[in-house]
This record gives C-alpha cells, sequence and structure tokens, in this order.
C-alpha cells in the first residue's frame, strides 16, 4: 500500500526546458558577479571551500568561478555548484526575473494525494534550497506546504539504491510503501533496486509497454492501491 510518494523535478513535476533554458543561463549569466559579491558570506564561502576541495587544487577566485562554470558547461551534479546555483536563482526569484514552472496535472494530483493522507516527498540533484525555491514562486501560488520532505545528493547519487534506502529511513516508511516517479530509467532502476515501486514520467514522446517500469505521459495517468 502506497503511503508516501517521492518525485524527481526535472521532466517529471516540472519541465525540463524551464531548468535547462530559464535556470541555468541565469545562474550561469550571474556566477561570476554573485561570486565576487558574496564571497565573505559563510554559506557562500563553505561552497567555495568545497569546490576548491572537490578540484584538489588552491584555486583562487577567478579560478574558482571558471571552474563553477566549466562545471556547468559539462552538466555535472556537484553539491557546492548546486548549492551556488540554488542562491543565485534565490535572487532571481525574489526580483521576480522568473517563476517556477510546475505542469497543471502535477499541482492536481498533488494537492489530492496530500488531501488523502499520503505523504509527499522531493528528490532531486538541484539542492533542497533550489528545490524549495522552485516551488514556492509557482504560477500557481506557494506549493511547498504539500511537501513533508526533500532530498538531494547529500543523501546520496540519485541513480544508486543507497540513496533510496537512506531517504526511506530518514522519513520512517518502509520501501515498498514508496512510490518513486521520474523521467530518468536509470533513476528508476535504483529506486526499485532498493525495494520501492515506481513510475516512468514519459512527457514527451511515445509510451513503451514493454519498458523496465511502467510508463506515463503525466500525473493523470498515474494510479496505485
Amino acid at each position: 500500500m502506497i503511503k508516501a510518494i517521492l518525485t524527481d523535478i526535472e521532466g517529471t513535476t516540472s519541465s525540463l526546458s524551464f531548468v535547462k533554458d530559464v535556470l541555468f543561463p541565469y545562474a550561469r549569466a550571474h556566477m561570476a558577479g554573485f561570486v565576487r559579491a558574496h564571497a565573505p558570506e559563510p554559506a557562500v564561502r563553505r561552497e567555495l571551500e568545497e569546490t576548491r576541495r572537490l578540484s584538489g587544487k588552491n584555486l583562487n577566485e577567478t579560478e574558482i568561478i571558471e571552474q563553477l562554470l566549466r562545471w556547468i558547461h559539462e552538466d555535472k551534479k556537484i553539491t557546492p555548484l548546486k548549492s551556488l546555483q540554488g542562491m543565485i536563482w534565490e535572487d532571481g526569484y525574489k526580483k521576480g526575473a522568473f517563476k517556477g514552472h510546475v505542469y497543471e496535472d502535477a499541482v492536481r494530483h498533488l494537492k489530492k494525494w496530500k488531501a488523502a493522507g499520503l505523504a509527499l516527498y522531493v528528490f532531486s540533484s538541484g539542492s533542497v534550497q533550489a528545490q524549495k525555491l522552485l516551488f514556492a514562486h509557482t504560477e500557481y501560488g506557494d506549493l511547498t506546504p504539500l511537501f513533508s520532505g526533500y532530498f538531494d545528493t547529500n543523501i546520496g547519487n540519485k541513480r544508486e539504491a543507497g540513496s533510496y534506502r537512506h531517504i526511506a529511513d530518514a522519513i520512517g516508511i518502509p520501501l515498498a510503501d514508496i512510490l518513486f516517479l521520474s523521467d530518468i530509467k536509470e533513476e528508476l532502476d535504483a529506486a526499485k533496486a532498493a525495494g520501492m515501486q515506481t513510475v516512468w514520467l514519459v512527457r514527451e514522446g511515445a509510451l513503451d509497454s514493454k519498458a523496465t517500469h511502467r510508463q506515463v505521459a503525466n500525473f493523470d495517468a498515474i494510479s496505485f492501491p
């Protein structure tokens, strides 16, 4: 029996184009200015030190910026980069530069599931801060009250089964009672290997009835006991 739903964001609740065509370019364009302006702040300094540590080099500020921009170009899922992107996006949301995109069908069903007593959680490669910002600034208003918790790469890699076991332990719900929603096969494989139930969102293109996970075109097609 499903007691909780764990959902991805990009390609699942929200369009890939919003992240790739709006958020990423905004972070890339503002990264250098943000780092230079906020480097002395403890939260920013911590992420810059982690960037330096992960690079294995004693980078100066300019070199750190270059490293961060390189990671953006390479689409790396690296925690300090994600954290800094989240800080930059927060500025953008507050300035009204954009709103978080969420599919209408996702909003309807998340509200319905919440009202039915299901616990809702998010697991995304974007930082928890970025997740909360997206759901707090949508055209449907602030959706953050729908969710009981958020998880990012600090809990583990999304393509490793151990990450999903850690999440189940953290929320105190058996793996078999959690439904994971994603558009990425490797993430679904990991969740299934851990013991979660899975549904594969295919928002563009034809569904494959022989896929290793049940495929649906949108949240309207998701059903469970």
